[in-house]
């Protein structure tokens, strides 16, 4: 059944809001008003992008995704609660109760709705792309048929929480930098337009010949002058074609497999990308998920289209019967160290913890290198923002020290 968000009334007056379960909106009233509620609103939480009249519900197009703080959260509540023996779909009924949010409560009973309906854990995530990821779906569906969904669900907290960790640790370093640049950045235009006319038009009245910088700042200022509004228009624009143009699967996938192959970018990519698939894979292997499976499910987990789709024909090799260590030694993706412990892990017959360990070591070493290049952003930043400013001031200063000399003229 599907869920419906309400506000209602009861007979003291005090307002209340939540979510539940009904057939219909009529249904949900029926239900609120035998709680001696008078429902105020009642509304489906997850209406079809289409409505009955072909129009779009533009919503739904603008709706948030799930922050990955809560979909861990969530994820490792279900986890828990599978592992106690209890049924997947009563599961998110409590869950559910316990949410907090009625935004997380209404997509986690609409899931439920569909299973009830008769479908898979995974396909009824399927209906709410937005909230729940292509990996996240990919794992779910490789659990299930495995009868491992526990240990996959654990995994995927696990794997939200470590890359929620990884993003915040890397934008708060970002932050100053961005901030500093922003703010210097502004700063520089507004003297451009409001501040350096002024000064240009005490140097032009002299009639004397201006030094180079000085005459570049007079062109930028008046540039800035004229086309400013089209300047900012024509950022706008090319930032809205690209992600239009991203949008598109054959244009995402040209572009990142320029990301993956070419320097100086394409190592840590690949390493990126690597780290993910090598983690994924570790973790469905030694949930007794069948190879075949688990790479597609790995794959899925990649970033990266080319990586992605490398790794899908990696699981295709295998399907026909070669080695793991074959497959990736054909794919021409992976990094060697990679290949090399899945090939001592296959042999040993213990290709699970091998792959664990090849990916704690990928992390690591994109951590260094992460860290690294964080540490140099600042100063960077810093260096240019100075810089620019330097020369701006020189410009202005230049006609200044040689002000006797203008008088002169």
């Amino acid at each position: 059944m599907p869920a419906f968000s309400y506000k209602a009334v009861d007979t003291a007056g005090k307002a209340s809001r939540g979510v539940l379960e009904a057939a219909n909106a009529g249904a949900a009233r029926r239900v609120l008003r035998e709680r001696q509620l008078l429902p105020t609103s009642v509304e489906m939480t997850d209406k079809p992008v289409g409505d009955a009249k072909g129009g779009i519900d533009l919503s739904q197009l603008f709706r948030k995704r799930v922050g990955a703080r809560a979909l861990s959260t969530v994820t490792r509540q279900i986890s828990t609660l599978v592992s106690s023996d209890i049924r997947i779909e009563e599961a998110l009924r409590l869950v559910a109760a316990q949410a907090d949010t009625p935004a997380m409560a209404g997509l986690l009973l609409n899931v439920r709705g569909g299973i009830l309906d008769g479908r898979s854990f995974a396909q009824a995530l399927g209906d709410h792309p937005a909230a729940f990821p292509e990996f996240y779906r990919a794992s779910v569906a490789a659990g299930e048929q495995s009868g491992r969904l526990p240990e996959v669900l654990n995994h995927l907290a696990e794997f939200v929480e470590h890359r929620h960790r990884n993003q915040q640790k890397v934008q708060l370093a970002l932050l100053y930098p961005a901030l500093l640049a922003v703010v210097s950045i502004g700063m520089m235009v507004l003297l451009l337009v409001y501040v350096v006319p002024d000064i240009v038009k005490v140097f032009v009245s002299r009639g004397a010949e201006l030094p180079f910088l000085t005459r570049a700042l007079i062109g930028l200022s008046a540039g800035f002058q004229s086309y400013g509004l089209v300047m900012a228009a024509g950022i706008v624009a090319a930032m809205v074609a690209w992600r239009a143009w991203v949008k598109k699967e054959g244009n995402r996938l040209r572009f990142h497999r320029f990301l993956a192959t070419t320097r100086p970018v394409a190592g840590f990519s690949r390493k990126h990308n690597a780290a993910r698939f090598a983690g994924s894979l570790a973790t469905l292997v030694q949930s007794m998920v069948p190879l075949v499976e688990a790479l597609n499910a790995a794959a899925a987990v990649t970033p990266n289209l080319h990586v992605r789709e490398r790794a899908r024909a990696v699981a295709a090799r295998v399907r026909e019967g070669a080695s793991l260590q074959t497959g990736m030694t054909e794919a021409a993706i992976f990094p060697s160290m990679l290949v090399a412990i899945v090939a001592s892990g296959e042999s040993s017959g213990r290709l699970g913890p091998a792959l664990g360990r090849a990916a704690g070591e990928l992390d690591r070493e994109l951590e260094q290198a992460v860290s690294t290049l964080v540490a140099l952003v600042e100063p960077a930043v810093l260096l240019m923002m100075g810089g620019l400013v330097l020369l701006m001031v020189l410009a202005i200063l230049l006609p200044i020290i040689n002000l006797n000399n203008l008088v002169g003229m």
